[in-house]
């Protein structure tokens, strides 16, 4: 049963959202969750539902690799839409592996890539012009495609967050994928309630301008869902 508190925004009735946060290679935890989404909805059946992933699917964990081709292969939840966010860890995954910048192999294996190189079958002593070739295409081309964000309803959803001041459509991508402050210490109306991960709490977030729910997965923490719907907000965690 999920404990509904006030929510800082109100979506159309019939809509509900359920985002993830952070997963960070923890595909047990993801599977766990899933099966309690697709549980929820069938005992609580909704006109329009989306399930949306807040990036970071890779590095530090065990399973980068298995949950990128679980989300692939479409999680077992019976959403009318899934959304599948970029985060930071991606972005520097395909900066590495496509060899655009020559510092950014060295960066990524230092921010948790050596772990999901090791999960796709990948010794570090591979050089990384050879990465690309012994990842999976369709798992390139599923992290090449994510989406930087997706506004639903009075909902904004990004991985880090967005420039405080800077019009919503004018947002950088960069920000989107890195910001910290001053997003986080804004008390700003963003003209959207922006729902994030990327910077973790051992409990989720809930300000009138933001919701964060990177609650550390992957550093013992738990992998946490916000519950949208009307003007009420719940929490699932695995």
């Amino acid at each position: 049963m999920i404990e509904f508190t006030a929510a800082p925004a109100t979506l159309p009735p019939g809509d509900r959202i359920y985002a993830i946060g952070d997963i960070h290679g923890c595909l047990d935890r993801l599977v766990a969750l899933h099966e309690t989404i697709a549980g929820d909805i069938a005992d609580r059946p909704a006109e329009r539902t989306f399930l949306v992933h807040l990036g970071d699917y890779v590095d530090r964990g065990a399973d980068s690799a298995q949950v990128v081709d679980w989300l692939i292969n479409q999680p077992p939840v019976p959403a009318d839409e899934i959304v599948n966010l970029m985060g930071n860890h991606e972005h520097m995954m395909l900066s590495a592996v496509v060899g655009i910048d020559k510092d950014a192999s060295s960066q990524w294996l230092t921010n948790g890539g050596a772990d999901s190189l090791l999960s796709w079958g990948i010794s570090r002593t591979v050089p990384p012009a050879e990465w690309a070739a012994r990842i999976p295409r369709p798992h390139l081309f599923f992290l090449r495609d994510l989406k930087i964000s997706r506004a639903i309803g009075p909902y904004l959803f990004v991985h880090a967050g967005i420039r405080p001041g800077v019009p919503l459509a004018q947002q950088s991508r960069q920000d989107m994928l890195w910001i910290r402050e001053p997003f986080l210490s804004s008390k700003a109306d963003h003209g959207a309630v922006v729902v994030h991960g990327h910077t973790p709490k051992r409990e989720p977030v809930v300000l009138p301008n933001r919701i964060a729910i990177d609650t550390g997965a992957v550093l013992g923490g738990s992998l946490t869902c916000v519950v949208l719907e009307e003007d009420k907000l719940g929490f699932l965690q695995a």
